[in-house]
């Protein structure tokens, strides 16, 4: 049986968005900002040799050119100003929250409210800023290393420093305007087009790649299977496990109600992309040094390469126990915290049929989000690991990743949501303002006009 909410959500039309004016607006809003992050991939950091820097990119496609290049929209292979993106603001951000779980200082930020949580994001870009400044200083040595410099030396450094880290925090700002004043979450946006412009490219070199070997077999195959896959991305998205929830009755006044029955609704996937994103970007970690070094390693990282490159066996095995580790760890400490649940739940009067509040509800809670994480768990790995061995044995010309679909996949979905809840609103503002003049009607010239009273005597 549909909510009433569901049902109304299902007669908006086109026709409710061309009266949202605010709702335009912000939609307006977020496209001229994204836009601008787009033409900023585009200019390129000063003193960088353009020829040399293609040639290097072309062959660096397995490590750099894959999810790198994927999350700051190919600004690291043309080595524009946003090259290092906005990874620098996320790794800092689930850095804080992890720390946020384990410190009780930080802790305790997290309960004092808007104060807190405004301590707590100032921590998150002075450490934005200390992430950024070591990996752009680590970004302009390889640059040196691999003869991509005019002009190599000090002021070098000091430029591509400078305007890496000066990128990364103008693309925070775009963000937290997007979030703010904007439709969607503005750093979610900002990785979710940088993917989706390098699709058409990469689609096309796949394409063609597959006409020239005359595979086209090959070729259908692999779109089938990514529809499948962004099928099966949304379906487990939106799976949930809902535990019965009872409230007791009340008294208001004179009157008694009922109790009200409710469920806590559970995701399979808690996690959301986190686990993914922490599992490539370690893995990717020693092939990303070697390419930046100008493949000059010592024969423990060639070792390491060859037994971690992307495809390899023991690289897809620590990948998904990696995935599994994060999703368990980032559910725990942010996602879900079940302590934090059951003190809600006991505060409210609400409880499990069946569990006594408090700790014997937090158990619970902990058995079944164990349990849910295992689907959970093995959906993202399985999602994550099908690409990349479908890459590694077809040799698929571009970075076709679980990471980025599910990416594309959370993001379209969050942001539909959030449209639909401006519409919704916008619809029960029009009814109440329509319920307003109704009732000013009746009291105007429909009103009916009271008897007077007979006059006495």
């Amino acid at each position: 049986m549909a909510s009433a909410a569901e049902q109304m959500a299902a007669n908006l039309s086109w026709g409710a968005l061309g009266k949202a004016t605010e709702l335009r607006q912000r939609i307006w809003f977020t496209l001229g900002l994204l836009i601008i992050y787009r033409l900023g991939t585009y200019i390129p950091v000063p003193g960088i040799d353009g020829e040399a820097l293609r040639n290097f990119m072309d062959q660096a496609q397995s490590g750099i050119g894959g999810i790198l290049s994927m999350f700051t929209g190919g600004a690291l292979g043309r080595m524009g100003v946003f090259a290092l993106g906005i990874m620098p603001y996320i790794s800092a951000s689930i850095i804080v929250q992890l720390l946020a779980s384990m410190v009780p200082a930080l802790e305790q930020l997290k309960k004092e409210g808007e104060q807190g949580r405004k301590k707590i994001n100032q921590y998150t870009r002075y450490a934005t800023v200390a992430l950024a400044l070591f990996q752009a200083y680590g970004l302009a040595r390889s640059l040196e290393a691999g003869g991509l410099a005019h002009d190599p030396g000090a002021f070098f450094q000091a430029s591509v420093v400078i305007t890496l880290v000066g990128g990364t925090m103008f693309l925070m700002w775009l963000g937290e305007q997007i979030t703010a004043r904007g439709i969607g979450n503005g750093i979610s946006l900002i990785i979710f087009v940088g993917i989706v412009a390098e699709i058409p490219g990469a689609l096309a070199q796949f394409l063609a790649q597959g006409a020239s070997r005359g595979s086209t077999f090959v070729t259908l195959g692999v779109i089938v299977m990514v529809v499948a896959v962004i099928g099966f991305v949304v379906f487990m998205e939106r799976a949930l496990r809902k535990i019965a929830i009872q409230y007791p009755r009340r008294q208001v006044g004179m009157k008694i109600y009922d109790g009200q029955s409710s469920h806590l609704p559970i995701k399979v996937n808690p996690a959301g992309v986190i686990p993914a994103i922490f599992a490539s970007s370690l893995l990717l970690l020693p092939v990303t040094i070697s390419t930046f070094s100008g493949n000059q390693t010592g024969p423990i990282m060639s070792r390491v390469l060859a037994y971690f490159g992307p495809g390899q066996p023991l690289y897809l095995v620590f990948f998904a126990a990696m995935i599994i580790f994060f999703a368990y760890f980032y559910t725990q400490n942010v996602a879900f915290k079940s302590d934090d649940v059951a003190e809600n739940l006991k505060n409210q009067g609400g409880y499990i049929p069946g569990i006594r509040p408090g700790k014997r509800t937090e158990e619970f809670l902990d058995y079944v989000v164990n349990r849910v994480l295992v689907i959970g768990s093995v959906y993202l790995a399985a999602v994550c690991l099908l690409p990349e061995i479908i890459r590694s044995q077809l040799a698929v010309p571009f970075y076709f990743g679980g990471t980025s679909v599910l990416i594309v996949v959370s993001v379209t979905m969050d942001t539909i949501n959030q449209v639909q809840s401006h519409l919704l609103a916008h619809q029960y503002e029009g009814l109440i303002e329509k319920s307003q003049l109704r009732g000013k009607g009746r009291q105007g010239s429909g009103k009916p006009k009271k008897r007077k009273a007979p006059a006495r005597r």
